[in-house]
């Protein structure tokens, strides 16, 4: 199995890190990256349904 580099970055102050928390402000991190895109995305009106109601709070 490939060992791969889980880079996140901050929601916070938008700094990247290797690590789950920032280590400058202590935020939780995230994946970068966007989600794969997929034409056939059965699930993608929920997704964005739930984004909306995130979004809301």
């Amino acid at each position: 199995m490939k060992n791969e580099m889980k880079l996140s970055k901050c929601i916070k102050c938008n700094e990247y890190t290797l690590r789950e928390t920032c280590p400058r402000c202590g935020e939780k991190t995230k994946n970068p990256r966007p989600a794969k895109f997929s034409p056939e995305d059965r699930y993608g009106k929920y997704r964005r349904m739930m984004k909306r109601e995130m979004e809301k709070e």
